[in-house]
């Protein structure tokens, strides 16, 4: 069984989102606060414009000399990123995500944004998957009683 986006790794998040023309400096301080390393742009109608990651900061501000306090994340973000469906798996979405490189997508149900995933949220949720298969295919192989103490 392969788990789906919602509600295997996406259950109840509370969505970082800011405007394009928030700073880089309004996203730093978000990503800060909240501990997380990307944050999801969305436009007046809240609808997924782009997504600013770390990556983003180092390359498109740092990088470039930027001042994070007066640079717009219209600027620098990732516009029009891909995404991820609810219905998607964790196992295609974690594959993705490591041949195109990222580390943070969106989950986008129809306009709306409904979360953001990690790799490293994939990643355990995927590892739980192959722990579960390799104990149902030892009790297939072994006999229920395999591995009891």
């Amino acid at each position: 069984m392969d788990t789906k986006i919602v509600p295997g790794v996406v259950k109840e998040q509370s969505i970082a989102t800011l405007n394009p023309a928030d700073s880089v400096m309004d996203a730093v301080n978000l990503m800060t606060d909240r501990k997380i390393g990307a944050v999801i742009i969305v436009d007046n109608s809240a609808k997924l414009a782009g997504i600013f990651t770390e990556r983003d900061l180092v390359n498109r501000v740092v990088a470039k000399g930027e001042d994070p306090a007066v640079t717009p994340l219209s600027k620098v973000m990732t516009a029009n990123p891909d995404t991820l469906s609810p219905n998607d798996t964790a196992m295609n979405a974690l594959e993705l995500m490591s041949a195109r490189r990222y580390r943070h997508l969106p989950v986008v149900d129809g306009d709306r944004v409904i979360g953001m995933v990690s790799i490293r949220d994939l990643f355990n949720v995927v590892k739980a998957q192959l722990e579960e298969d390799v104990r149902e295919r030892e009790k297939f192989i072994f006999g229920s009683d395999y591995g009891v103490a």
